[in-house]
Formats: structure tokens, C-alpha cells, sequence
């Protein structure tokens, strides 16, 4: 998308109205960044199996890769998407750095551009402009098909880059934050590296660190970064839709708790800034409750808690 230039406004002044959706492309090294991160962890996983048939998988392997997940999954829930994208609850100032560098740990990218992209999609939710809806190409099978696939991933190889000073221009004034997504080169060594070293000292070996970085570095990545692309993809396409939501977000149940709650999807797009998703009896939601243990500690305030109102309004218009 390209702006036209307003011949009416003094030499020197940007034009008066919204700022552009897109700010450029990419860069090819940051592009070639992203083939990188995206199809290593992928290729880790597909080499998984035979790997750790009947060797190079143990019990501190296991340990680390629910620890690196945790940590890196919840930054993307609580803090990436929770917090800086939609301010469901505010945090005190050491909390938001920590937040936004566990974020980073996911390789999803930087905390900015990932905001950027996320409240990009939600003020254009399928329809043109969305960066990742499944429905860009039609209702076919074959265009379905290829909506899967756009959603899922496909869309990260696309060089448009979403304009943070429309999208997040409040991160992009916060010198902590800005300083954390300048650094996401070392959070990127951290997140693969870290295991590796974890594994190399508590098992004191050289093997141990090979398969910590395997399974707890790129194997994780990788799960990781497919539980996240799935809430793009699927939970825009399969599920139930209990409220009232302007595009066509579902609740997807299998991906709960390996989500930590964010397949509860369609609440989400009713509700965006609701600091719980999972909002129905048996609806669990890990990240909504690590949100109320920041609370109950005092790290977290206004928190955005969903009201049976708010909930029986938009239940109602779903109707």
C-alpha cells in the first residue's frame, strides 16, 4: 500500500489522516532471518524421531523443554499478546522488560514488530489488510487450502513490514522496551543456547548439552512456534463460536493447554482487551492465571477482567 502525497500540506509536514499500513519491506538479511528461525526448529522436529529412538532423549531433556516452553510460551500469552498488544493489565516496570525478553525467547520475532503485526490483524480481522487470515483467497477447496497454509505460515515470508508508528507507536516511545527489541539477536542466542549449557553442566557432559540444544532449543522452538501459527490458521477457520465476534475466530479445545489458553479464540476477538480468554466452566486458561498471581503479588493492576455482564451482552449478540 502506498500513500498519495497530499499537495495541499506546507514542504516538510508529513500529510494529515492515518499513517500507512505498510512501512517498506524487509531487509533480505532480516529476511533471510525469518526462512532461518521458521525452518531449522522445523527441521529439528521432522529429525526428532529417529533421533530419540532409543537414544538422545532423557528424563533432564524432557525437564528443560517444559521449562523452556513454559517460559517462552507464556511471554508470547501474557506478555507479547496479554499485555503489550491489547493492555489487558498493567505491570510494574521490571515485570514488562522480563515479560518482553521471555517473549523473545520464542523466536517469534521482536516484541515491536510482533505488536505491530498483531494489532494489525485484529483492526483488519479477515478481511484485506488482515496479515494472516485463512479466508484471503476465497471459499474453495483449493483456496481454503491455500488460506490454511497462508495462516499458518506462509504469511511470515511475505516482506511487507506493518508500520509501528500507526501500530505501536506507545513501544516504540518506551525506551526499555525498544532497548529489549534492539537486543533480540542475544535473546535469540539465550533461548538456543541456554538449554545447551543447562544440559551440558547438570549432566556434565558434552552429549548432554548436544541434546538439550536439540530438544529443549530447536524442537521446542519449533512445537512452539506451530501452537502459536495454529491459533492463526485453525482458530479462524474450525470451532465454536459462542460470541458475537466481526470475523469468523472459534474456540478450538485441543489446543488449551498447550496454548495456555489462547484457542479460546472467539472470546478473544469479542473481547480483545479481556485478561482471560478460557472463560467457561472447564475452560482452561494457564495465562489468565499466572495474570492473577502477578496481581495477587502486586507486579500487575487494572487488570481486565471479563464481567458476567460483558459476557452475557456479547453471548447474547452472538445469538
Amino acid at each position: 500500500m502506498t500513500a498519495t502525497l497530499d499537495r495541499s500540506q506546507p514542504a516538510g509536514k508529513p500529510p494529515k489522516g492515518p499513517k500507512p499500513v505498510i512501512d517498506g519491506k524487509r531487509g533480505i538479511g532480516v529476511q533471510i532471518s525469518v526462512y532461518l528461525g521458521v525452518l531449522l526448529p522445523l527441521l529439528a522436529l521432522l529429525v526428532a524421531v529417529p533421533f530419540a529412538w532409543g537414544w538422545g532423549l532423557s528424563w533432564l531433556d524432557v525437564g528443560l523443554f517444559v521449562v523452556f516452553y513454559a517460559i517462552s510460551g507464556l511471554g508470547i500469552t501474557v506478555a507479547y499478546h496479554r499485555h503489550f498488544t491489547h493492555g489487558s493489565f498493567k505491570a510494574k516496570r521490571w515485570l514488562r522488560v522480563a515479560m518482553a525478553i521471555s517473549g523473545s525467547i520464542a523466536l517469534q520475532g521482536p516484541v515491536i514488530t510482533w505488536v505491530a503485526d498483531h494489532r494489525r490483524h485484529h483492526a483488519f480481522s479477515d478481511r484485506d489488510g488482515d496479515p494472516h487470515s485463512p479466508w484471503a483467497f476465497g471459499t474453495s477447496p483449493l483456496a481454503i487450502a491455500r488460506g490454511f497454509w497462508h495462516a499458518h505460515m506462509g504469511w511470515l515470508f511475505e516482506r511487507d513490514k506493518s508500520n509501528q508508528g500507526r501500530f505501536a507507536p506507545d513501544l516504540v516511545k518506551d525506551p526499555a522496551i525498544r532497548k529489549v527489541d534492539d537486543l533480540f539477536w542475544l535473546w535469540s542466542l539465550v533461548s538456543l543456547l541456554g538449554p545447551a549449557l543447562l544440559g551440558g553442566l547438570i549432566s556434565w557432559s558434552l552429549w548432554g548439552a548436544v541434546t538439550a540444544f536439540f530438544w529443549a532449543g530447536l524442537v521446542r522452538v519449533c512445537v512452539l512456534h506451530h501452537v502459536t501459527w495454529s491459533v492463526n490458521s485453525i482458530c479462524h477457520m474450525i470451532g465454536e463460536r459462542p460470541f458475537a465476534a466481526r470475523d469468523r475466530s472459534a474456540n478450538f479445545w485441543p489446543l488449551a493447554i498447550f496454548s495456555f489458553g489462547e484457542s479460546w479464540h472467539n472470546l478473544h476477538h469479542a473481547d480483545p482487551t479481556s485478561a482471560r480468554h478460557g472463560v467457561k466452566r472447564g475452560q482452561i486458561d494457564l495465562s489468565a492465571r499466572l495474570i492473577w498471581i502477578f496481581e495477587k503479588f502486586g507486579w500487575a493492576h487494572d487488570v481486565r477482567w471479563p464481567t458476567p455482564q460483558r459476557l452475557a451482552r456479547i453471548a447474547a449478540e452472538a445469538e
